[in-house]
């Protein structure tokens, strides 16, 4: 994702982090959250994958409707895997089944979030974070659970150069091993063992800790030293997702390339940009789009798209009308679009053209090839029933910001006192 972008997201967390620390007090005392996951404020702030959320979470986590498609006798390998971001904790599973109503009962298999990189404990899969999504790969064989994984704690700190290189040389002689050893034993124990785990993707810019360029060799050493912990593990099935951005920016990422022992998957964050590059350029620029294809053929590797999406050319209808078709000539192991605007074409109402063509591609869609089927019914998600207040309690208004990460209001009951006597 673009630095200028994360950057906003930081300075509005740090206001929400805040005010979520003050309204935990009342919430320690006779206060609770009244309807938790069941409202949504409409355009609801984007979540950013990597950017450390404040993960409060809902009392009772939203369940994912049952989408309307038969369920599969066994898994079915031949049919392209495509999902989209739709946020990192319990709102993202449940809107798969809702984006899966909006494209007319499309069977979204793949489920993509992201663990937060502030600090090793949630690298290592904090216990309560991982286990709506466990929950909702296991039910069903054919389901593809895509976890992108920060390989340095602070990873979105603006750490220098200088740093990085520090840190990637001790994390090459080991030191940090255990935290992934950690978070194997973690997927393990929540019964998702064969999760595809997108490593320190975007590892070619600037944006992050993790970042590759100050440092390659140190990077690929300790890239391998991951994997092999990892892959230690008991029961383990792990697949793992060398996902760069597209393009040369800070580094040419095959300079960052650690190997075909330790890389399953050879994948690509591609959005729309910059400004005025056509798809034609972007399928033909050093280390573009072709070269992933043809790098990956070389090397007897699948390909992925992580993440995908709109961007700096705005409601692109030509944009999405050839990454779609790029996607269904080169068939990927998997791609996720990166749901929320500027990206994104059901979350985001900025871009209806965009959304109008990828919903006419993707309308019904649970075969290999399927011929497209003229959409019906309604453009633009469903928001959830409004959340009942219990009695004696009388909601605060925290706004919108607060009210997203709480997962709903915050209600301060009255009778609290007579309760407890």
């Amino acid at each position: 994702m673009a630095p200028q972008q994360r950057q906003t997201r930081r300075r509005r967390l740090a206001f929400v982090a805040a005010t979520v620390a003050a309204t935990a007090a009342l919430a320690s005392g006779p206060g609770f959250a009244a309807g938790t996951g069941a409202a949504r404020a409409a355009d609801p702030p984007a979540p950013t994958p990597a950017v450390t959320p404040v993960p409060v979470p809902p009392a009772v986590p939203p369940q994912p409707t049952t989408p309307a498609v038969p369920e599969p006798e066994k898994p079915r390998a031949d049919v392209p895997a495509f999902g989209a971001y739709l946020d990192y904790g319990a709102r993202g599973v449940a809107r798969i089944s809702e984006l899966s109503q909006w494209l007319g009962g499309a069977e979204l298999r793949v489920g993509h979030t992201y663990l937060p990189g502030d600090r090793w404990s949630n690298i290592e899969g904090a216990p309560g974070f991982l286990d709506v999504w466990a929950d909702w790969r296991t039910e069903k064989d054919d389901r593809m659970l895509v976890l992108n994984v920060p390989m340095m704690e602070r990873n979105e700190e603006n750490v220098s150069d200088a740093q990085v290189r520090m840190l990637l040389r001790r994390a090459a002689a080991g030191e940090f091993d255990h935290h992934f050893r950690a978070l194997g034993e973690r997927l393990v124990e929540l019964k998702v063992p064969d999760t595809v785990i997108v490593l320190g993707w975007e590892m070619n810019g600037i944006t992050y800790t993790h970042r590759c360029g100050p440092d390659p060799e140190s990077w690929k050493t300790y890239w391998n030293r991951i994997v092999t912990t990892m892959r230690a593990v008991p029961g383990q099935k792990f697949k793992f997702d060398f996902t760069p951005t597209r393009g040369r920016d800070a580094i040419p990422w095959t300079q960052c390339y650690p190997g075909d022992d330790t890389v399953d998957i050879i994948g690509m964050d591609s959005y729309d940009q910059p400004t005025g590059l056509s798809f034609d350029e972007q399928i033909k620029e050093p280390y573009g789009l072709q070269e992933h294809v043809d790098f990956a053929k070389a090397h007897k590797k699948p390909i992925s798209y992580p993440e995908w999406g709109l961007f700096r050319n705005g409601d692109n209808a030509e944009y999405m009308r050839r990454m779609l078709a790029w996607m269904d000539e080169h068939k990927p192991l998997y791609n996720t679009l990166t749901d929320y605007c500027p990206h994104g074409v059901w979350q985001c109402g900025k871009n209806p053209k965009a959304s109008e063509v990828y919903r006419s591609v993707l309308f019904g869609r649970t075969d290999p090839d399927p011929a497209p089927t003229e959409p019906t019914g309604p453009t633009t998600p469903t928001d959830p029933p409004k959340p009942t207040t219990p009695p004696a309690c009388s909601p605060l208004d925290l706004g919108d910001w607060v009210e997203y990460w709480l997962g709903g209001k915050l209600c301060l009951r009255f009778d609290w006192f007579s309760r407890n006597r």
